[in-house]
C-alpha cells in the first residue's frame, strides 16, 4: 500500500476524532453552563428568601398549619423550596416533608438545597397539573401558598387533597386577592378572591376552621394576600 493511500485510509478516522473532540467540548461547556447557572441561582435564593420573611408572615401560616413533630406535611406547589426548609424544621427529624411540583428543575433545587442545609426528612414528589401524586391517608397537613390561583382543576386538586389527608388532617391556602381597579375588581391569572376558594373546599367536603382575608395587608408589589384555614372532617 502506497503513502497515498494510507493518508486516504486514515482521513476517515481522524474526522472522526475532530468530531469526537468536538462533541465532547461542547458537552463540557454545557455541563459548566449549567452547574454556574444552578450555583447562581442557589446564592441568589437565600438573600431573596430573607427579604421575603419580612413580609410573608412564615410563622402565621406555620401557627395555621399547627404542625406537630413527627407529622407529615404535604407542600403542594414548593417551588424551590421556601416553605419546605421550614416545615422540615416544624416536623423534626422524625417528621416527614412531601414537597411536591409539577416542574423538575425546582425539586431538582429543594433536593440540593436540604442536602445542603442537613434536612434529611424533605422528601420530593414530581405531581402533574390534574394528579399532585399523594399518598392516601398519609398526611397529618396540607400547605398551598401561592399556587392555588394555577389550579387548572382545582375541584380535582382538592378531592386529591382530601383523599391524602387523615381524618382531621389540616388544608391551609394563602393567595393572593385581585387587586381593585377604578372601583371594579381586576382578576389577575396570579390571585384569586378568597371566597371562591372557601366555595371550593365546603364543595370538597372541607370545613372551614380559619380565615384571615388581609394576613399580608401590603406586599413589595402592594398586593394583598389571605388566609384560609380548613380541616378534613
Amino acid at each position: 500500500m502506497t503513502h497515498a493511500q494510507e493518508r486516504v485510509k486514515a482521513r476517515p478516522r481522524v474526522r472522526l476524532k475532530v468530531l469526537l473532540l468536538v462533541v465532547c467540548s461542547l458537552a463540557f461547556l454545557a455541563a459548566a453552563d449549567l452547574i454556574y447557572s444552578t450555583i447562581h441561582t442557589l446564592s441568589r435564593l437565600e438573600p431573596i428568601e430573607a427579604q421575603r420573611d419580612q413580609w410573608q408572615r412564615p410563622s402565621a401560616v406555620l401557627q395555621a398549619l399547627n404542625l406537630r413533630w413527627g407529622e407529615t406535611v404535604v407542600d403542594l406547589g414548593c417551588g424551590s423550596g421556601y416553605f419546605s426548609l421550614k416545615l422540615a424544621s416544624a416536623v423534626g427529624p422524625s417528621g416527614r416533608v412531601i414537597a411536591e411540583d409539577i416542574r423538575r428543575l425546582p425539586l431538582a433545587f429543594v433536593l440540593m438545597r436540604s442536602l445542603k442545609r442537613g434536612e434529611r426528612n424533605i422528601h420530593v414528589r414530581l405531581g402533574t397539573s390534574e394528579d399532585p401524586r399523594l399518598s392516601s391517608s398519609r398526611a397529618d397537613a396540607v400547605l398551598i401558598l401561592n399556587t392555588y390561583h394555577e389550579f387548572s382543576s382545582p375541584t380535582t386538586i382538592l378531592d386529591h387533597v382530601r383523599q391524602s389527608l387523615v381524618p382531621g388532617g389540616r388544608l391551609v391556602i394563602v393567595d393572593r386577592s385581585p387587586r381593585p381597579m377604578n372601583g371594579a375588581v381586576q382578576f389577575e391569572n396570579h390571585a384569586i378572591a378568597w371566597d371562591s376558594v372557601e366555595n371550593d373546599l365546603r364543595h370538597a367536603g372541607f370545613e372551614i376552621v380559619g380565615l384571615d382575608t388581609r394576613m399580608i395587608a401590603d406586599d413589595p408589589d402592594h398586593e394583598s394576600w389571605w388566609l384560609v384555614a380548613a380541616r378534613r372532617p
